[in-house]
């Protein structure tokens, strides 16, 4: 095979650019701390962690059961017996500013 150090140098260039992220990380990468969320006095519809992985599928589903299936209350499984209201007055009643609430992660 005559062009066996063609390929070669073509595999290492490959592993070096797909690795190079890694690396760049490894060598210049740095920690970034969490951003400090201005949390609502009490607790949430669902506990902090839920939250963070599910809200934005939690919000998918309140606005198709409201406007498919007219079901507008919604039940936590969090906090057994508690119910709230699936509508954007829920969440502005706790996160009022979405540039100190909402921004801080999605900004993150």
């Amino acid at each position: 095979m005559y062009d066996s150090k063609y390929v070669f140098l073509i595999a290492i260039v490959f592993i070096v650019a797909i690795t190079s992220p890694v690396w760049y990380h490894g060598v210049v990468g740095k920690v970034i701390a969490e951003p400090e969320l201005q949390l609502p006095p009490g607790h949430c519809i669902e506990d902090k962690e839920w939250m963070k992985a599910n809200h934005m599928r939690l919000l998918k589903e309140w606005r198709d059961e409201v406007v498919r299936h007219a079901d507008r209350t919604y039940y936590s499984f969090t906090y057994p017996g508690e119910s709230y209201d699936k509508n954007t007055e829920t969440r502005f009643s706790c996160h009022t500013s979405k540039a100190e609430f909402c921004d801080k992660c999605h900004d993150y």
